[in-house]
């Protein structure tokens, strides 16, 4: 599957320590969309010089998670967006997975990652299985399949959004995965940095 195929957005809020290394995971041949919830034009100057395949886009004010998360999306146009936290860190081949996933699960709408962290998955779940909700830190998007449920509901600022999503989908008869074979490094809870953890 070509490496055309996918978009990764990223919602941020003040993470400009985080996100470097999040990024510097990334192959570069992939592009990248940031959603800033914030009017910080040095950051968005800064991740742009380093990184050529991220283009970020200040909001200007803190639209929350659910609402900036939206906006990445409206601007992806492949088949498949991968959203992720600021403080996750792939793993080389975490994309390659994705996609190989993909092309072999048609008619899905989510597919997660396992969890690298203290949270991780049940013990019990070795294999790739259908699932009726997952974790908001990582996940694949079929775009086709949200097109008559749409995204994020926008009423959830933070928090629980991805609880929702998961919920309509499965209302809807869609279908969403786990796959354990595909990891992701979450440090989990530390999205943005740590002196704004009282604005949060």
């Amino acid at each position: 599957m070509s490496d055309n195929q996918i978009t990764i957005v990223i919602t941020t809020y003040k993470s400009q320590v985080k996100i470097n290394k999040c990024l510097a995971s990334i192959n570069k041949k992939y592009k990248v969309i940031i959603i800033e919830n914030s009017n910080n034009k040095s950051f968005k100057d800064k991740i742009e010089d380093d990184f050529p395949n991220v283009e970020c886009i200040l909001s200007e004010q803190n639209l929350g998670y659910a609402k900036g998360n939206n906006l990445g999306l409206s601007k992806v146009k492949t088949l498949y967006a991968l959203i992720i936290n600021p403080d996750t860190i792939l793993h080389e081949n975490t994309i390659k997975k994705f996609l190989y996933r993909a092309n072999k699960i048609k008619d899905f709408a989510i597919i997660a990652p396992a969890i690298q962290d203290e949270k991780n998955l049940p013990n019990n779940l070795t294999e790739f299985t259908e699932v009726n909700s997952v974790k908001g830190f990582a996940m694949f998007l079929n775009i086709s399949q949200f097109k008559d449920i749409s995204f994020f509901d926008e009423n959830f600022f933070i928090y629980l959004e991805e609880i929702d999503l998961c919920k309509r989908l499965r209302i809807n008869n869609k279908k969403i995965y786990v796959d354990p074979d595909i990891l992701i490094e979450h440090q989990g809870g530390s999205s943005h940095d740590e002196i704004y953890n009282f604005e949060m």
